[in-house]
Formats: structure tokens, sequence, C-alpha cells
């Protein structure tokens, strides 16, 4: 359930992002109409933090309740149907949570980026504009999404088994369904970057 939330998020966030190829009025008007209910704004963040402390939590528990049904490991793995997205969840889990907490100091506190810092007035286009017009951060944001997908491609359609939604008839579109959803977000995500750096945006 923490999962979907932070899932629906993630779509939520990207619809908005995206108007930034629209132009820097419409993406602005976005940010600024959000704060313009300071209430709503600050129960939607409690409410993902909440969800974020509370999937970290949670996946800690399914962890150490995994090891200690079996303290013994196996001497050799074979794996038949494990994919890497599916055996790599807590490093990438861990890693986009890392993500995370740069994005919001990147853009939300403005503690990395002194250009950004220094803009009076909050102006969203602006900042996707002097973050990524830096070869590094383009980067840096480009893997994490791709880290972000990967977790995503197997967190998805297990959300449905972890939800009691897994039918044979409909598995086959499930397994398919994750790295569909978390792929199509992963390319709305970084196509904002590749474009201010390749000039598209300016």
């Amino acid at each position: 359930a923490t999962g979907l939330m932070l899932a629906g998020f993630l779509v939520a966030h990207l619809s908005g992002n995206l108007l930034v190829f629209v132009g820097r009025e419409a993406i602005n008007a976005y940010a600024q109409g959000l704060r313009q209910f300071p209430i709503v704004l600050l129960a939607m963040r409690v409410g993902l933090i909440g969800a974020a402390v509370l999937h970290v939590l949670f996946s800690i528990k399914a962890i150490l309740r995994s090891r200690a049904a079996r303290p013994v490991p196996y001497a050799t793995k074979d794996y038949i149907r494990a994919s890497f997205a599916s055996r790599a969840m807590v490093l990438t889990g861990f890693l986009t949570l890392f993500y995370a907490l740069f994005h919001l100091a990147h853009f939300t506190w403005r503690l990395t980026n002194p250009e950004i810092a220094a803009l009076g007035a909050f102006d969203a286009y602006q900042m996707l504009i002097l973050a990524f017009s830096d070869p590094l951060t383009c980067v840096f944001y480009i893997v994490a999404m791709i880290v972000l997908g990967l977790h995503l491609a197997h967190g998805i359609q297990s959300l449905f088994q972890t939800l009691g939604a897994s039918q044979p008839k409909f598995n086959p579109w499930v397994r398919r369904s994750g790295p569909i959803v978390g792929w199509l977000l992963v390319a709305g995500y970084v196509a904002i970057p590749v474009a201010v750096f390749a000039g598209a945006l300016k």
C-alpha cells in the first residue's frame, strides 16, 4: 500500500514536471498553484514522508523475516525466474532513498546549488535549466532514474501479489506491467534533463 502511494506520487509529480515542455509560464503556474494551498501541500508532504518511512520500515521487516526463516544460506543459488530487478530491490531501494534526499536538498531546500539558492522569486523553470545545464548533475539524475526504474520494474508487478490481486490468467500481463510502467516513468523523468542539456529547453 505504501509502494502504491509512492508510485502514485511519481505519476502525479511527473505530470506536473512535464509542463516544462509547454513553457516557463505553464510549469511556474503549476508550481505556484501548489503553494497557494499551504495546508493541503503540508498534508501531502506529511503523507508522502509517512508513506516513505513506512515503506522503508516494512521493507526492512520483510528482509529480517526472510533471513530468520532461513538463517543458513543456500550453498549455491540458481535463479530460474528471479530477475535482476527483483534481486536488487534492497540496493535500488536504498539508492532511491539517497536520491530522494538529494533531490529535496537540491530543489526544495536549495542547499546544493548556489545559483538556484540565489534565485529570488520561485521560478521552477529556471531552476530546472540551471540544474541540468551542469553535465554531472544531468548524469546523476539520469543514473538515479535508471535505478528507480529497476526498483519500479519489480515493485509494481509484486504490488499485485502483495495486495492479493495475483491471478493465473492475469499473471503474464502483471509481469509485463511492472517493467512497462516503470520504464515509461523513467523515460518521462529522463526527458527533462536530456532536453535541457541538449539545448531543447533554454
